[in-house]
């Protein structure tokens, strides 16, 4: 196990409240992370998470995806921003956006996300959000979760790190699943990024193993 003190970085771009950009810092902060959140960077103008992390005392930057003329023109402008803070792993928080070769070659293998589902169940481009949850209750499955995985080029299909199971009620809501889904995702995204930091993950084939 490592003793080493993590640097890294978040990347958003919706209209979310960043409710798990502000799980990561604290867990930054009460010692559950071994590490710094050195930057966080949103592609979109106007996010409330940003706001809140500057409000935190966290580095932000802006860099607005419609001034680029493509991907790959956004993605070079994201791996400067993240090169200059130092990152050794980018947590994506309401990331909408795909991620090309020029960003995940330069971060092969750190780079994360977490999904509110036990992928690859209600996983994919179009689950998002309350869509996740939604399809949940109308499917009639009595076990959801969060998944943590590391990102690839396509919707929510990198390697698992990590996941946790949600019972789903008889009486259960969007709104009720949502929510308890949502602790849960607070507790198992800080939780795989103490894995990275303490260097207790290792990336074979599809699979990740865990030390």
């Amino acid at each position: 196990m490592s003793d080493r003190h993590l640097r890294f970085g978040i990347l958003l771009s919706g209209k979310g409240r960043g409710s798990n950009m502000q799980a990561l810092i604290d867990a930054t902060r009460d010692g559950r992370i071994p590490g710094t959140v050195a930057l966080v960077v949103s592609t979109s103008p106007g996010a409330p998470a940003l706001e809140r992390a500057e409000a935190a005392g966290v580095p932000t930057r802006l860099i607005p995806a419609q001034d680029y003329p493509d991907q790959d023109s956004l993605d070079a402008a994201l791996v400067r921003s993240f090169e200059e803070a130092e990152v050794e792993l980018i947590c994506l928080a309401g990331y909408m956006r795909l991620l090309g070769p020029v960003f995940l070659s330069r971060y092969a293998g750190r780079v994360m996300n977490v999904h509110p589902s036990l992928l690859p169940a209600f996983g994919g481009k179009g689950y998002f959000g309350r869509h996740v949850h939604e399809a949940v209750i109308e499917t009639g499955v009595k076990y959801t979760g969060v998944t943590v995985f590391f990102v690839d080029d396509k919707y929510d299909q990198g390697s698992i790190i990590l996941q946790r199971t949600v019972p789903v009620l008889e009486d259960d809501t969007v709104d009720t699943v949502a929510a308890r889904v949502l602790e849960e995702e607070h507790r198992a995204y800080p939780e795989a990024v103490r894995l990275f930091a303490e260097e207790r993950l290792r990336i074979e084939g599809r699979r990740v193993h865990v030390r």
